[in-house]
C-alpha cells in the first residue's frame, strides 16, 4: 500500500528558510514521481514543485522559482522540498504527492494526475 507521510513544516519568519520531508513507501510499486502541492485557506489546491522518478528533471511554479528546491532519495524513499526567501504568501498546507511510473520522464504539475497524497504539514510565514 502507497503512503507518504509529510514532516518539516512550521512558523517562520519572512526570509528564512525551511526544508520539508516526504517519507514514501510505495509497494509494491518500485518507480514514481512526485510532486508537492499547497493550499492557502479558501484557495484550491495549487501545483508548486514536481520531480521525475530518476530526480534528473524537476518542475517549478512560477511563484517559487528560483527560491524552492524538490529533490528525491530513492534509497531512502524520500522527496525533499527546500524553501529559501519564505513570504508571507507562501503560508498554506503543503501536500506532498507521488504516482507509480514505468517511465522515467513522466511528472505532472496536475494534482489530479496524483492517486497517492500525504496529509499535508503546515507552513506559516509571519511578515
Amino acid at each position: 500500500q502507497v503512503q507518504l507521510a509529510e514532516s518539516g513544516g512550521g512558523l517562520v519568519q519572512a526570509g528564512d528558510s525551511l526544508r520539508l520531508s516526504c517519507a514514501v513507501s510505495t509497494r509494491p510499486y518500485s518507480n514514481y514521481y512526485a510532486g508537492w502541492f499547497r493550499q492557502a485557506p479558501g484557495k484550491s489546491r495549487e501545483f508548486v514543485a514536481a520531480i521525475t522518478w530518476t530526480g534528473e528533471r524537476t518542475y517549478y511554479a512560477d511563484a517559487v522559482k528560483g527560491r524552492f528546491t524538490i529533490s528525491k532519495d530513492n534509497d531512502k524513499n524520500t522527496v525533499y522540498l527546500q524553501m529559501h526567501i519564505l513570504k508571507p504568501e507562501d503560508t498554506a498546507v503543503y501536500y506532498c504527492a507521488a504516482e507509480p511510473t514505468l517511465s522515467s520522464g513522466d511528472y505532472s504539475t496536475n494534482p489530479t494526475s496524483y492517486n497517492y497524497w500525504g496529509q499535508g504539514t503546515q507552513v506559516t510565514v509571519s511578515s
